[in-house]
């Protein structure tokens, strides 16, 4: 990490590792497939430690669910301390990526082939997360929704 990628409290600004992210979930999600991939959706981005200026930062990346046009990337961010040899997992996060074709429709992504123990916790992670997201959607349209019915009933 160089000096140029500080935020103004003299670490990495998490913007820069954001992005780092977003292109390491890009290269898995096109690995898998084939194929271009854009972000839909960006989940669970815990900023666990400090990145400092000079460590060297790795970014680890699995897909961990396939729908039929979409798939979840997991990245894990670790920063080591080449002075001292401290290795630290600083960051992680979840992108929804969806494969498109050359008209920008979405494409049927291939299936995952779970092949370790960890991709099977992964996977059911992966399900898990999406069950929750879901079900957070739905709760907060139905709370937007009586919030405009009760507006409506005001303005009457």
């Amino acid at each position: 990490m160089i000096p140029s990628y500080t935020s103004f409290g003299g670490t990495i600004h998490g913007g820069i590792l954001l992005s780092l992210t977003d292109k390491v979930a890009y290269a898995a999600a096109s690995k898998h497939a084939g194929n271009y991939y854009v972000t839909v959706s960006v989940d669970g981005v815990n900023f666990l430690q400090r990145v400092e200026v000079g460590e060297l930062v790795s970014l680890l990346a699995s897909v961990n669910y396939v729908g039929r046009t979409s798939l979840l990337v997991g990245i894990k961010v670790i920063a080591e301390d080449v002075r001292n040899g401290s290795v630290n997992y600083t960051n992680t996060c979840y992108f929804t990526r969806v494969t498109k074709d050359d008209a920008g429709k979405p494409t049927t992504v291939p299936s995952l082939i779970l092949e370790t123990s960890e991709d099977t916790r992964r996977f059911l992670e992966a399900i898990k997360r999406r069950e929750f997201k879901e079900q957070y959607s739905r709760e907060f349209n139905n709370a937007r929704s009586v919030l405009a019915a009760e507006q409506q009933l005001h303005l009457l």
